[in-house]
Parts: structure tokens; sequence; C-alpha cells
């Protein structure tokens, strides 16, 4: 499923439709039941002294089993036209190479011009030069590829070259929807698309006091048309774009409303839209539950808010619920650590020339039996917080081992509009733990029963985390 404005990567419906499907496959790369359109990454922006802005976040994009590279990167750079280029690793064969029966004779390679540790010089621009004519004199779909798509696939291909995760390039385009996920805020309609299996895009969901439903957009309608132009067979990622733009422009809206047989023509003002990322339920023995999705710049408030209403309700215990949370950024993962630490560190981290930046906590009078649900697609901020709980002894972990992305990056924005996201330092946890590539053990390790919750959608890890802290209450079965 598609989220028509970018609704935060995190929980279209509540529960273990965002856990492991009974075959052992995710519901989708983010581990969720909806996937939101262009968002992978959660980052905070932090002022530079030169006037441009870099972005520090610890966020991952977990996957099923750990990917060597992460979902979109490697995708580019197969597919970049020139993905790999610049890595500096020119080849030159010596032989004829057959195909078909008929030799064909390497073509001479630029000779480097000597220069020192730069893999653009007169030699690599040369063999540039020389693919690209191959590509647009033999490339069979030649006419089908842009000039702009080949020169951001060289870019790709150089930072592709770092074999990183988690750095890449971002055209124009893409850190547009960047900048667009980094507070957990946008601005679109309001409700979820899914597309079926004739192609069509489908209204599952209509936010509640949203744009589109103050406009009388129904779930289950059918997108016929954007503004006057036909969607039928177009890519989710297509209709979405349309659907999405500047607050307070209007979109036009073409629905086929199957409960009454007809089309429908509605006229949506777009607004911002505040992505909803804490999830609360006050639940039996007067325990607290608190889900959250992710550290975004909204979740502060939204988690401080749910905390006290959990409070007003008479909480004597809390479950905080950060399974298949993939991060965020530093200043809201340490916002909400000074809610709920001790005096003392959240986290730490270092630079490649061993430089350590603190980030501290002034101490909480937070003071209640506290369990923290994880799993494996808990990374980067999410084992930020619950390292913290664990080092600091203010909470038990319940769960399975978390996916250990123990590395922070930076974003460094051009002046042409384009960005490269690169891989800054390594983070340690309250006490020092370096958990990358490693995760955090739980104290109590607990698998998900998906048996039980395919039956009667029980929840084996939540029910653990009930037992743990009704034992710390003194509460008897």
């Amino acid at each position: 499923m598609e989220f028509a404005d970018c609704l935060q990567a995190g929980k279209f419906r509540r529960g273990l439709d965002e856990h492991i499907h009974e075959h052992g496959a995710k519901r989708n790369a983010n581990g969720c039941a909806a996937r939101e359109a262009g968002v992978c990454f959660k980052k905070e922006k932090m002022s530079m002294d030169n006037n441009t802005q870099d972005t520090n976040y610890i966020s991952g994009n977990p996957q099923p089993e750990k990917p060597a590279s992460r979902p979109g990167r490697g995708r580019y750079f197969a597919g970049g036209l020139f993905a790999g280029i610049l890595c500096g690793v020119l080849l030159c064969a010596a032989m004829a190479v057959y195909f078909g029966g008929t030799a064909l004779l390497p073509y001479a390679v630029p000779q480097l011009s000597g220069e020192q540790g730069s893999a653009v010089n007169e030699g690599s621009e040369s063999k540039l030069r020389l693919l690209e004519s191959f590509i647009d004199q033999n490339y069979y779909y030649s006419d089908e590829v842009t000039t702009q798509q080949k020169e951001d696939g060289m870019y790709k291909g150089l930072i592709s070259s770092l074999n990183d995760p988690y750095s890449e390039y971002f055209n124009d385009r893409e850190y547009i929807k960047m900048n667009e996920d980094i507070n957990g805020a946008y601005y679109g309609i309001g409700c979820y698309v899914s597309q079926n299996d004739a192609g069509y895009a489908v209204i599952v969901g209509v936010m509640k006091d949203s744009p589109a439903e103050k406009a009388g957009v129904l779930k289950n309608d059918l997108i016929s048309e954007v503004d006057g132009e036909n969607v039928i067979g177009l890519s989710l990622d297509d209709v979405v774009r349309r659907i999405k733009g500047e607050e307070g422009t209007v979109v036009h809206l073409t629905l086929f409303r199957e409960s009454d047989r007809d089309y429908v023509e509605l006229d949506v003002t777009r607004g911002k839209i505040d992505s909803q990322t804490v999830f609360t339920e006050m639940l039996e023995d007067g325990i607290g539950y608190l889900e959250l999705m992710s550290f975004d710049t909204v979740s502060t408030d939204q988690f401080s808010a749910g905390l006290d209403d959990l409070k007003a309700q008479g909480m004597k215990a809390l479950i905080l619920d950060l399974r298949n949370n993939l991060g965020g950024n530093v200043t809201t993962v340490t916002e909400i650590g000074n809610l709920l630490l001790p005096e003392g560190l959240v986290f730490y981290m270092e630079d490649k020339q061993g430089r350590r930046t603190e980030y501290p906590c002034s101490g909480s009078d937070f003071d209640y039996p506290l369990v923290v649900l994880v799993n494996e697609y808990s990374a980067s901020a999410s084992e930020i917080l619950s390292g913290a709980v664990q080092d600091a002894g203010i909470g038990t972990l319940v769960g399975t081992q978390t996916y250990g992305k123990g590395v922070v990056q930076t974003v460094f924005p051009f002046a042409d509009g384009t960005a490269v996201k690169l891989t800054i330092a390594n983070y340690f946890t309250r006490n020092g733990r370096n958990i990358d590539k490693i995760g955090i053990t739980p104290d109590i390790v607990s698998e998900l029963d998906l048996d039980a919750w395919d039956e009667d959608q029980t929840d084996t890890q939540l029910e653990e985390g009930k037992r743990v802290l009704r034992e710390k209450m003194g509460i008897t079965p």
C-alpha cells in the first residue's frame, strides 16, 4: 500500500500486521502493512557555519535478512547507466569476447592521467565519453534514457563504490522528497492509497479531519483521474505524486464510487498532514502501552502527550513498543530519552578523527516499571533508546536481537538542489557499547508466535511483556 501523502513510514494499521508473515516474509521492507510513498529515512536538519544545512540521523532500512546494501541503493548501482564507472576500477581485456559466434574485440581504454587518490581524472572522463557514445549508438533503449538519468547514474555509481548501505546520492527530486520526510509532516490530502489487480488506485483509508475527509473522499473509491489526467494503469508512485502538492493548492479528483456505480468529481484543498508516530492504549492491571513507530520531529510531542494521557488514566507500569521502528533523527531520540532516563548520557558518537560528541540526559522523573519490546527490525535510534534503558537498568528488554545499525549519517546539500548522504560517525550506547552489525540482546528473548497471531491475533511478545510487568508489580496470575 502507498499513503498518498507520505504518512510516516510506520503503521497504517496497528498490530502485528507489521510483523513477519506466516511464511517469514515481511509485509514490506519497512515491516509495515502500509508503505508510504518515498519515505525510507528519518533525519534531523542541523545548521552549519557556512549557511548550508546538513542532516544528522540515525535511521536504517532493515530487511528480513541483513542486506549487503539498502533497497534502492543496490538498484541504482545495477541499473544506473554509469553505475560504478567512477569507482576507480577500469578493466581492459586482452582477448576477444565471443557472443553468438561473433568475435568482439575490446576497444582501447584511455590511460589514467596519474592523479593520485582521485577517480575523477582525464582518463575516467575520456572513458565516460566513450561509454556514452557506445550507449547512444548501440543501446537498444537509448531513446528512453535522458541525459539527466545518465548523469544521475554516474554520481550514484561513485557513491555506490563505497559499499556502504547507508551512503547515497540524491538528485534534486529525491532530495525534495527526503526533506518532506524530515519533520514527519508533509502537504497533501490525507488518505491511504493502494493498487488493485486491475491497476486501479484505490482509496483504502481516509484520515480523520483530513482534507480528503472534508471534501467527501470515501474508502474504496477508485481513482480514475487526477486534475483531468487519466491515471488508470499508472504506477502507484505516479498517482501519489500527482495527488501531492503544496499547501493550499487544489487537486481535482475523478473517483468511481462502487456503492453508487457512478463517478464523483471532487476538489480537495491540500493541507499540512502530521504523521502519527505514537499509538497508546491502556491495558489491564494498569499497564500502559505506547507504540513509537519512528523518531520524527513530531514524535517528541506525541510521545510526551501519549505518556501524559496514560498517566492520567492511572498507569502503573509501561510497555514501550519499539518493534519495527527503523530509527529517526538525533534530536528526537535525545529528547525522548530525557523523558525516561536518569541523569547521564543518552548516547555518544565518534567520527573518523576520534572526536567524541555526547548527547546528555538531565534526568527525568519517570518512575514506573518499564518493559521495552524490540525485534530484528528495531534499528538505529530504537537501539540507542533501548540500549540506554538497558544500560541504566530502568527497564527490561523483551523480544529478539535488534538490527545492529550503529552508524550516523549526514546529508550534505549542494547549490543545484542535489545532495549526498554519507556515514560520518559511529555511535555508542550510554555505557559505551558498540552495537553496529551486532545489535542489542534483550534481557528476555521472546520470539513472536506466528501461529498464535494467525489464529486469534495473540501477540505473544506483548503478553510476555505484560507478564514481566505483573511480576514487577507483585500481581500474581
